[in-house]
């Protein structure tokens, strides 16, 4: 005990020493000349919603200030008569002379560049921002953009845009999981609105949960991860909600081949607080169910989704924001045979509430409190004549953080916090009955768990050509009761058990994740990056599936099973050309990956305790990422392509020897363009290639007393056909500069264009008489999807 409260003491004792340290660093470069403070918050002048990311600066000057996630930003200069500037790609730059001897309040309403009738450009970041920044491996789409790529059955979905990018890949034909660099689906955070998205897919993940018409903006960043974010290895996903229209109300939505989608904002009063509800539902099983017959055996079968978006915010002072935001989705797939009597139900869905209290303390120290409740949940429910049984598994988080962002000088902006999560795990919960009898099982196996981190992240301009970010966080990870601990023998049977009351301690994981990032611009144009991260990682998503499917279980390190530990290395050379209309990179990453876990060889699902069934071993990935993006002019878009490996090795695995994992890709390619051919018509086109899934086949085939009996390859010894297909769509306006407030546009978009049949999987079949020495066996692959057109008409007033 002594020792790890001197562990602990000596963590913390490194954190405040990293925080005074910073602190003196930043007095120290203050000079003798009188300073002042311009602080506020960037508006779009037409909703009043908050601009994340806006430029402010010096007219003149190289150094600025970006606007945070919630529109607020600081700037320090020296006292005297100066011009200020602020830009936001999308709006009409704007400059107003400062001229005072004190400190300065002042917002900034930008105007959209498409209200003013000038040309837009279409990213989402300030010109030079990629080459400048220290930040490896971050994107910002708006939802603008995203909305101008091919999407799959009309339905825009976030998730897929960022597959499009280097270094991400796809889990599948129609999936909404991804990999970022080697790592697995559950080592990406996704968050909404600071709110933990465990499960992100509808129809078993073909679409995301994230409806277009809610989202504001999305931000990937694949390296060099701040230390205000952690708990995963390899991804951060941050999804921001819009604000909600506060000077008027307006309607927006979409009727689409499977789905509709509704969304209503405005102002709660008008200037100081707002809303938007959006709601969304697919309608094939309403369209469907009057053309079959009550007395078909399948009558009753279906699936649809749905989801809804939500969110407040006050204006309670001048000081002071509220903001209240929530989201609620549910699958529900049902089937019913009449001939055998049988019914089943399986819902799924996540909800999450968020609470979220904005405070300024003084023009340089901004606060941020939150508060979340999250609730991820998948049921089975099977009745056959009177015999009924019902599975059930889940996560339930209650979360609470606090971050202040602190703007010292123009060439500091540091970032501290605090944040803590009480988990509760519902794995393999059972029950069922037979008539009358009830079978209600003691074996819920629900886990528990506290998780706590405290950060502090400095991102300093040392000079022009260098600047830094670096960072540090302190987490932990803490098991607790109620929990029986069992003994067992090697047949599995219970010997004996320590029990652990409520809130009482199992086990105690913690450490150190240092995070570093460096950039040094080689030219007016150009720049060099490099970054070093490490990250813990205490929860896992045990899959058998290799894909992000609703059966998957979450489950905590506990006892037995450790946390992930990943360290990444990055570096990157970063070149503008054409006065910023082309942006090009180039990345190479190595990501080492510890206590990786697997089920055991002969896995098979049962109502035991999931971590009776693992095995552990590592991973690593290498890889190196092009990237070519051309920001403005009539033609748009990007060419990305990674050429990479990704490996596991497990001892009680593929006789100990390494082998690629499922979702190794050798090679993978996209490209996606848009061209604006008139006012009125908008196309856009994507093509992606990649190498195909590694893959387990049975290589030799038996037969044992008539029976055919196989036996397999190594682990993922085999290929699957490469994957590629192209998408294209056609946007059409009537009529773009109509001032009436009704706005319309029909969007027509064709998925798999020449109709590859992409391997979803392949299995094998007999044919024939063995006695007869006829039998053959054959590989047969299954595709989901071939050429699949759609239409959608978007309306808005």
């Amino acid at each position: 005990m002594k020792n790890k409260l001197y562990w602990l003491a000596n963590c913390q004792l490194c954190t405040y020493r990293f925080l005074l340290i910073t602190f003196f660093v930043s007095l120290s470069v203050f000079g003798k000349a009188q300073r002042i403070t311009i602080s506020g918050f960037v508006k779009d002048s037409l909703t009043g919603e908050s601009l994340q990311g806006a430029n402010i600066y010096l007219k003149g000057a190289s150094r600025g200030v970006s606007s945070n996630a919630y529109g607020f930003y600081s700037l320090t200069i020296t006292a005297g008569a100066t011009e200020l500037q602020a830009s936001f790609v999308g709006y009409e730059p704007k400059s107003f002379p400062i001229n005072s001897s004190k400190d300065v309040q002042q917002d900034i309403l930008l105007v959209p560049a498409s209200y003013a009738n000038t040309q837009v450009t279409v990213v989402g970041r300030k010109k030079e921002n990629n080459v400048q920044t220290a930040q490896m491996g971050k994107v910002d789409l708006s939802i603008e953009r995203i909305k101008q790529i091919p999407a799959f059955l009309g339905e825009v979905d976030v998730l897929k845009a960022l597959q499009l990018l280097p270094g991400v890949r796809n889990a599948g034909e129609g999936n909404a999981g991804f990999y970022v660099r080697g790592g697995g689906a559950d080592q990406n955070l996704i968050v909404l609105d600071d709110a933990v998205v465990y499960n992100t897919g509808h129809l078993f993940g073909f679409f995301s949960i994230f409806n277009g018409d809610a989202i504001k903006n999305v931000s990937l960043i694949k390296g060099g991860m701040p230390a205000q974010y952690g708990g995963r290895l390899s991804s951060v996903v941050d999804v921001t909600m819009k604000d909600g229209n506060n000077r008027e109300y307006e309607f927006e939505g979409g009727v689409g081949n499977i789905a509709s989608r509704f969304s209503a904002q405005g102002p709660i009063e008008k200037g100081k607080s707002s809303f938007i509800v959006a709601g969304r539902r697919t309608y094939i099983d309403a369209l469907v169910k009057p053309f079959i017959s009550k007395d078909a055996n399948l009558y009753g079968s279906g699936y649809y989704f749905y989801d809804l978006n939500t969110k407040m915010n006050f204006r309670l002072g001048a000081k002071d924001r509220l903001y209240l935001s929530g989201y609620f989705g549910r699958d529900v797939f049902t089937f019913r045979n009449k001939e055998r009597a049988f019914n089943t139900d399986i819902p799924w869905g996540n909800s999450t509430a968020t609470v979220r209290w904005n405070h300024i303390f003084s023009k340089k120290i901004f606060a941020n409190t939150t508060l979340v409740y999250n609730d991820y949940k998948f049921k089975f429910d099977a009745l056959q004549n009177d015999f009924r049984i019902t599975l059930s598994s889940g996560i339930q988080d209650l979360n609470a953080k606090i971050d202040f962002d602190y703007y010292p000088l123009p060439e500091h902006k540091v970032k501290f916090g605090a944040q803590y999560t009480y988990h509760t795990f519902l794995p393999n919960q059972v029950s069922g009955s037979q008539g009358a009898t009830v079978f209600n099982p003691d074996n819920t196996g629900k886990k528990f768990a506290r998780e706590y981190a405290f950060y502090i992240q400095d991102d300093w301009e040392v000079t022009s050509k260098l600047k830094l970010g670096a960072g540090m966080r302190l987490s932990g990870f803490n098991q607790v009761g109620p929990y029986f601990l069992y003994n067992k023998d090697a047949q599995g049977n219970p010997l004996d058990s320590t029990f652990f009351g409520k809130g009482k301690t199992v086990k105690n994981y913690g450490g150190l994740e240092p995070r570093f990032t460096l950039r040094y611009t080689t030219g007016a144009n150009s720049s060099i990056k490099a970054a070093v991260t490490r990250n813990l990682q205490y929860i896992h998503l045990a899959t058998n599936s290799g894909t992000t499917l609703p059966t998957d279980l979450w489950v905590p390190s506990t006892y037995r099973v450790r946390p992930q530990d990943g360290w990444q290395y990055a570096a990157g050379y970063f070149q503008n050309f054409k006065n910023n209309m082309f942006e090009t990179s180039i990345e190479v990453y190595y990501k080492n990956m510890l206590n990786q876990i697997e089920y055991k060889e002969g896995f098979t699902p049962s109502l035991n305790d999931p971590e009776e069934d693992f095995t552990f071993g590592k991973g690593w990935s290498y890889g190196v990422e092009l990237f070519v993006n051309k920001t403005r002019g009539r033609l748009t878009g990007w060419v990305g392509y990674t050429l990479s490996w990704t490996w596991r090795q497990f001892d009680s695995l593929n006789a100990g020897i390494k082998y690629p994992a499922k979702y190794d890709r050798r090679h993978d390619m996209s490209v996606v363009l848009n061209y604006n051919l008139n006012p009125k018509w908008k196309i856009g086109g994507v093509f992606v290639y990649g190498t195909g899934n590694a893959a387990t086949f049975p290589e030799r085939f038996y037969v044992v007393g008539g029976i055919l009996t196989q036996e397999f390859s190594r682990i993922n010894a085999y290929r699957l056909p490469s994957y590629h297909r192209a998408d294209v769509s056609a946007t059409y306006t009537p009529k773009p500069n109509s001032q009436k407030k009704f706005k319309s546009n029909w969007v027509f978009s064709i998925y798999n264009l020449y109709s590859r049949l992409n391997p979803y999987f392949i299995y094998f079949d007999q044919e024939g008489d063995p006695q007869q020495g006829t039998q053959q066996v054959k590989a047969y692959q299954v595709s989901l999807f071939p050429i699949i057109p759609s239409v959608t008409w978007n309306f808005k007033f």
